[in-house]
């Protein structure tokens, strides 16, 4: 049965082209994103992205690196979509909505002039930095709770003062969401942008967090954007290999940002 969209729910920005699987890696994985996709069909409103411009790329990345990954023509198209996909989330989160964006090649280990780890492009620093450049907001706090550091994020924002980037941490899944509530008690920003990685999943490769604590992240996360943002916050996919409970761990999330 289909669940009518609630006021204030989770906009997802999702593409067809995000279910090819567009090189051989785990990111790219046909099946991977089905039952996220399923999920969100049932209680959101799906919005369909455009992909971002070579000049919104460059905020972030060198004309070397770009063209580089220009050079795979498999996954330059599909790269370039999920950025335009983050860049609409966050296009939406500045009007009070928030948005996620349901996309892949992640790219929060793709630095200004390299990547790694099934990244390319950065989604959510490109995204991040063009509401900076363009004077939209002052003060960002990046949130990545994926299993793996973010890298090429912490690189490309490295010594600037408008951006704060935080990766939770904890030997088990309490110390984990202590971490991120400690954090949040002193931080003000004027949004929160999320690398949502769901490979910290206990189904997945990391083996610590429940399906439930995702939804308490999003619960954390949304109600700091609701007190301090004016309810500013988009979410980008990053990492999440075990398809059903990275389906159920975004919905998790969703349904708690919008709680």
């Amino acid at each position: 049965m289909r669940l009518k969209p609630q006021p204030f729910a989770m906009k997802v920005i999702f593409h067809d082209d995000f279910l090819q699987s567009y090189t051989m890696d785990p990111a790219a994985e046909y099946g991977r994103l089905d039952p996220a996709l399923a999920l969100a069909q049932e209680r959101y409103s799906l919005i369909t992205p455009h992909p971002c411009t070579e000049e919104d790329l460059m905020l972030v990345h060198s004309a070397n690196h770009i063209s580089h990954v220009r050079m795979d023509s498999s996954v330059y198209p599909v790269a370039l979509l999920a950025v335009g996909a983050t860049i609409e989330a966050s296009r939406l989160a500045m009007e009070g909505k928030p948005a996620f964006a349901l996309c892949r090649p992640p790219g929060h280990h793709a630095s200004p002039n390299s990547c790694w780890g099934f990244c390319y492009f950065n989604n959510v620093a490109v995204a991040v930095k063009r509401l900076l450049e363009r004077g939209e907001v002052k003060k960002v706090l990046i949130v990545d709770y994926d299993l793996h550091f973010g890298d090429g994020t912490a690189n490309t924002f490295m010594g600037d003062p408008a951006v704060t980037y935080l990766h939770p941490e904890g030997p088990n899944r309490l110390a984990l969401l202590s971490h991120l509530k400690g954090f949040l008690q002193d931080e003000q920003a004027d949004i929160v942008a999320v690398s949502a990685g769901f490979d910290r999943h206990i189904q997945d490769w990391g083996g610590l967090l429940t399906t439930e604590d995702y939804g308490e992240i999003g619960r954390i996360l949304g109600k700091f954007a609701r007190e301090r943002c004016k309810g500013r916050i988009f979410a980008a996919l990053e990492g999440g290999y075990n398809a059903r409970s990275l389906g159920d761990a975004f919905a998790a999330f969703c349904a708690g940002v919008s709680s």
